[in-house]
């Protein structure tokens, strides 16, 4: 029996959307999303590190280190008891700790053995010291009092760690200035994928967008139909990028918890980390849509 070719004809025409819906099938949001990911590590990391140096900075900017170079062991320990008289009675000196010679002779033992005789070796005598000073006047009463210091022992100097910890502190905070400005790049680049995508998105639809304009709609409302596809792709992007980012945040964290370094543990996040993280996949979206907003304008302008 010949089948009807009108059979089926009474079906309801639903039509389809006029852009394609599926958010996995084009490269842009994994490139959004690889884009964020790296934003976010580039982030905490310039937050961490710009922490690390402030706390490094707090913490040795008013600690100094008296040292006595005396090899006579009588002199070398009267030496170090007037001078911590000396710091005793100083108004802006706080604690005062004189280091242990079994405590430096654990320090030297990498380089000259476990088998050190304190005997064999003059080691010098080290006092630590806080300066309560300000800062401004911090050269100045450093200068006196190495001056009182080596009139109780001519071999006795002051020295302040800042001297030693300052170049490093200079890294870090460059090292973090370097993160901020990897920041801007990927922001700068995510932006490039967005113009290049809204490009090949009106390249590939212009035959839909010529019968939009046929129909009636203006060039605003192709816009916003195009801008809307792809916030969405840059939203989807961007929360996989930040997710997968902050388990690597949290991971590696717990890993820098577990060395038992000062320089690791200073350079941690601050509070204020965990509110601008999940502001950078906002600050993606923002900068998805005006880059095809204003792509999409341009290449609508130059088709008339």
């Amino acid at each position: 029996m010949a089948r009807n070719p009108l059979e089926g004809m009474s079906r309801p025409y639903r039509p389809g959307p006029l852009l394609p819906q599926g958010r996995l099938t084009g490269p842009m949001p994994w490139v959004i999303a690889i884009m964020m990911f790296l934003t976010v590590l580039a982030t905490a990391a310039g937050l961490a590190l710009n922490q690390g140096a402030r706390a490094l900075v707090d913490e040795v900017s008013g600690r100094v280190t008296v040292q006595v170079a005396e090899a006579d062991p009588q002199a070398r320990g009267q030496a170090v008891r007037r001078i911590v008289g000396l710091l005793d009675q100083a108004e802006d000196v706080g604690t005062v700790h004189v280091v242990p010679e079994s405590e430096l002779a654990a320090q030297l033992a990498p380089w000259l053995g476990n088998d050190l005789k304190l005997a064999d070796v003059p080691l010098p005598a080290l006092i630590d010291a806080e300066l309560l000073t300000l800062e401004s006047a911090r050269s100045e009463r450093l200068a006196v009092l190495d001056k009182a210091v080596k009139e109780i022992n001519a071999h006795a100097r002051v020295e302040p760690h800042g001297d030693y910890l300052s170049p490093l502190a200079q890294l870090v905070w460059s090292i973090g200035l370097v993160a901020f400005a990897v920041v801007a790049l990927m922001a700068f680049a995510t932006g490039a994928v967005v113009v290049l995508a809204a490009r090949s998105a009106h390249a590939t639809h212009r035959g839909t967008i010529d019968i939009m304009h046929m129909l009636g709609a203006t060039d605003a409302q192709v816009v916003r139909l195009f801008q809307r596809r792809m916030m969405l792709d840059a939203l989807f992007g961007g929360v996989v990028g930040y997710a997968a980012a902050t388990l690597v945040i949290i991971l590696v964290g717990r890993s820098m918890a577990a060395v038992a370094s000062d320089l690791m543990s200073s350079a941690s996040l601050p509070g204020i980390a965990w509110i601008i993280f999940p502001l950078l996949p906002v600050a993606g979206v923002g900068v998805a849509s005006l880059s095809a907003r204003l792509t999409l304008r341009r290449a609508l302008e130059r088709s008339l």
